[in-house]
């Protein structure tokens, strides 16, 4: 079994913000030379996520929207008690999750008909990292 790392660095312009990162993936599992196998995608940060969906712009506005509902951005967050006041940023991330696991058949991504791999950033305008670990024969 081969592995293969990079990692995909972001600094955004908004604090929140969705960046399609399917492309900087695939270029990735070419370059492992993995032909049947999975790659990882992986935040590397507490404050933002990996998630797979549509890349609709309209869609993109919905998932932000539901996200504001669920996870409003408030003063009264326990844990701004800690001189922080991303709270909701980290609500926010645990509703997306962190990572995602993506199958890898004959040397490239195998996805779905819509699905493309995004990096959901819920406290941005600094830099913070994507790990993409590939691993196969």
């Amino acid at each position: 079994m081969r592995s293969h790392t990079e990692y995909l660095t972001f600094n955004t312009k908004n604090h929140r913000e969705y960046v399609h990162i399917t492309p900087q993936v695939e270029a990735i599992v070419k370059k492992s030379g993995v032909q049947d196998g999975i790659a990882l995608v992986s935040a590397m940060h507490i404050t933002a996520g990996v998630y797979v969906n549509d890349n609709e712009f309209g869609l993109i506005e919905d998932i932000d929207e539901w996200l504001e509902e669920l996870a409003p951005f408030k003063q009264n967050y326990k844990h701004h008690e800690t001189g922080e006041d991303n709270g909701d940023s980290h609500l926010k991330a645990i509703l997306v999750h962190h990572q995602v696991i993506m199958p890898i058949t004959k040397g490239k991504l195998d996805l779905g008909t819509w699905q493309r791999i995004f990096y959901a950033e819920f406290d941005g305008q600094r830099q913070k990292r994507v790990l993409v670990k590939v691993m196969g024969e």
